[in-house]
């Protein structure tokens, strides 16, 4: 009996082709900007970590040829990254400037 080509060579059925190259670049992008998300220090770069991770789950939707869930997840989602954004920068009492507060 032998065993699916998968299990024998699951690195090289995967990544032999041009889609799945990409699936893997924009895997470790998406995965990248999650945890930029989560670790970052400041409310700019967290933001920017996670428009990053969400064009990379677009980038998915796109070659799964689900072209609309890929436009959603641009314009809905992103229109919600700045609006959080705008409430972090309003909830956070970090001073920006020294002559701010003078």
């Amino acid at each position: 009996m032998e065993l699916p080509g998968i299990i024998m060579d699951p690195i090289g059925d995967i990544f032999g082709s041009v889609e799945g190259i990409s699936f893997g670049i924009l895997s470790v992008i998406a995965i990248a900007g999650a945890l930029g998300t989560v670790y970052s220090k400041r409310v700019a770069h967290s933001m920017l970590a996670l428009i990053m991770c969400f064009f990379a789950v677009a980038g998915v939707f796109l070659m799964a040829n689900a072209e609309m869930l890929a436009a959603i997840q641009i314009l809905v989602y992103l229109g919600s990254v700045m609006l959080v954004f705008a409430f972090g920068v309003m909830l956070s009492r970090r001073q920006i400037m020294e002559e701010d507060f003078e």
